[in-house]
């Protein structure tokens, strides 16, 4: 990541016209997520995709006004699942945005279900990424939602490349790969029946490089730890992994100092930042155009356990 980078070079090949055609099929999408279900809800995690997601929904549902902020609420709430390991960054930010757009934010809080005896820790340092499904199940079943809106892409993992745009999630909140139904010439079955729901994904034909190019064009506003900055870590496996109060240091470990970025932003337990120097989305993108490894295979440890790790967990209910 640290490989000097020629932006004159690099940047000028970049085509951003398909933007355009990408921006229009997601913000498709999301009206007629808004006209086929009664009980939307778009999933908000603070990350960079789904900060692009919620930017797109503005333009679907909102009135622009003349210095480009937004006008109107959304017709459906924010929906963030709080493991309670969150980087402290990611929820400051969740809460001004949240302040700033004026609509509703539903926070399901992982540390109810634990006190509830839904999710049980091995440990209290455990990693609660995987158990975030049991929360955001009964989150649905309490707000009846019968669809969410997520940001995740097809480029991302493998699982998640098999995944239609509209999912549909059994009464038990499962994914059934081969039960997914046919999405020809953008018609989309919505049918479901009571308990059934399903997860739109506006943004699964982009890829990291896109979502930056977009963020960059659109000048949207994301959590500082996506751009570079300083932070203490330790090398673990070929990760930088963060040292927070959840993270410690372990006996032997060396800690240094280093200047880097998230690609990727999740539970601290299992996000490692990558070594980087970029401060803004234009640097981002010059990065972004010579890495060969996606953001969750370079920095997410959750990803690493076995090849179908993130299939198994998606068959489960998560996101």
């Amino acid at each position: 990541m640290n490989a000097p980078v020629n932006l004159e070079k690099l940047l000028p090949q970049v085509d951003h016209r398909h933007l355009d055609h990408l921006e229009e099929e997601a913000i498709f999408i999301l009206r007629e997520v808004a006209g086929a279900f009664e009980r939307p809800g778009l999933l908000f995690s603070s990350g960079k995709d789904s900060c692009v997601v919620l930017h797109l929904a503005e333009k679907a549902f909102k009135q622009r006004q003349a210095d480009g902020s937004f006008k109107g609420r959304l017709p459906f709430p924010l929906v963030h699942v709080d493991t309670g390991h969150n980087f402290p960054e990611v929820i400051e930010f969740r809460e001004r945005r949240a302040a700033e757009l004026g609509d509703r934010l539903i926070v399901a809080h992982m540390d109810e279900s634990i006190a509830r005896g839904t999710v049980r820790l091995a440990h209290p340092l455990e990693s609660r990424n995987g158990h975030q499904t049991v929360t955001l199940l009964e989150a649905i079943e309490e707000h009846r939602f019968d669809v969410l809106i997520g940001g995740a892409r097809r480029d991302e993992e493998k699982a998640r490349a098999k995944e239609r745009i509209f999912s549909h999630r059994d009464g038990f909140g499962q994914w059934q790969p081969k039960e997914q139904r046919p999405e020809l010439w953008n018609l989309f079955n919505t049918r479901i029946r009571p308990g059934e729901h399903f997860r739109a994904f506006p943004i699964s034909n982009w890829t990291e490089l896109d979502v930056w190019l977009y963020i960059a064009r659109e000048n949207i506003a994301l959590p500082s730890l996506y751009y570079a900055h300083q932070r203490p870590v330790v090398r673990k496996k070929g990760l930088l992994v963060p040292v927070t109060e959840v993270t410690p240091p372990e006996a032997g470990d060396v800690v240094e100092t280093e200047t880097v970025r998230f690609r990727t932003v999740g539970d601290m337990t299992c996000t490692c930042p990558v070594e980087s120097t970029a401060a803004s989305a234009q640097d981002i993108v010059a990065e972004t155009l010579t890495v060969t490894i996606s953001e969750r295979g370079a920095t997410r440890m959750d990803d690493r356990t076995s090849d179908a790790s993130m299939e198994r967990r998606k068959k489960e209910g998560y996101f």
